[in-house]
């Protein structure tokens, strides 16, 4: 029988990690839980679940700083006055992810610690240049999140140590965002391919600086630095946006699975990009 270890602080947290080191720190659970399920008898490592760690809740602003602890559901994320001033593409993000249960239940710090490249919440994190605060008993350290996801399911976390804080630099200097995604259905799906954009005009629609970021394209979240560079100083014009589109469409590497063809992501990814462009230019 598997053995449920439940801390209540993270000092508690921490000893428990010591003692138990093939233990698995449980968030929300959405992602985790369903896979234990399908791997019924071959796993039975301890469970930790972090939801009455106060420490890892709530949402704050120091100086310029947005802290999220990584045990915030989505529903609170959705809520919170902060996050709908400082970070709304976030929050925008956030509304997509399953349904109202599922949000109640689902963390930020669970999203970013399952690193799929579907995941809703990574688009906008990776925009919004994230720093991920990891800790254990031997202490803290900061990394972006593009350091942070390694791969797919794979992060920069070392043995003993927790996710504990998400913080965001707000984004208020883009006044234009957008978050979309694709799939089989209209809700509660898997991304077969997301998007977000920010950006920021001058007076006469010229492009000052622009974000964009793609899921479900890529090993991992995808930004295409180059392309960002390209377009600031640019006019919106047809030609601008049919070559911003084509770029995108040579940058991803997506793969064909039982939800989409590799083809398909890669024609919708330029294709999400060119609605963005389009609607900036009214």
């Amino acid at each position: 029988m598997r053995a449920v270890l439940t801390p209540g602080s993270l000092d508690e947290v921490f000893d428990l990690l010591e003692r138990h080191p093939d233990a698995m720190p449980v968030a929300g659970g959405t992602d985790l839980l369903v896979r234990l399920r399908s791997q019924a008898g071959q796993d039975d490592r301890p469970l930790i679940p972090l939801a009455d760690v106060k420490e890892l809740h709530g949402i704050s602003k120091d100086g310029t700083t947005l802290a999220i602890g990584a045990v915030t559901s989505f529903s609170r994320i959705i809520a919170d006055p902060l996050i709908a001033e400082h970070a709304p593409l976030l929050a925008k993000a956030a509304r997509t992810i399953g349904g109202p249960a599922i949000r109640n239940m689902a963390t930020i710090g669970g999203n970013i610690r399952t690193a799929s490249p579907a995941g809703d919440s990574l688009t906008p994190l990776y925009l919004l240049e994230a720093m991920i605060e990891i800790a254990s008993q031997r202490g803290k350290r900061l990394l972006p999140i593009g350091e942070f996801i390694i791969g797919p399911g794979q992060t920069a976390l070392c043995g003993g140590e927790i996710i504990t804080r998400i913080l965001l630099q707000p984004g208020g200097c883009f006044p234009c965002h957008c978050f979309e995604k694709t799939g089989r259905r209209r809700s509660m799906a898997i991304a077969v391919t997301s998007f977000a954009g920010m950006a920021r005009l001058s007076g006469e629609g010229v492009i000052e600086e622009a974000r964009f970021a793609w899921g479900s394209v890529a090993p991992t979240v995808l930004r295409i630095p180059a392309l960002e560079k390209e377009l600031a100083g640019s006019r919106l014009d047809d030609g601008t946006i049919r070559h911003a589109a084509q770029i995108v469409r040579e940058s991803v590497t997506p793969i064909s699975d039982i939800r989409a063809t590799a083809d398909y992501r890669r024609s919708i990814a330029g294709n999400l990009l060119a609605r963005f462009l389009e609607g900036l230019r009214g």
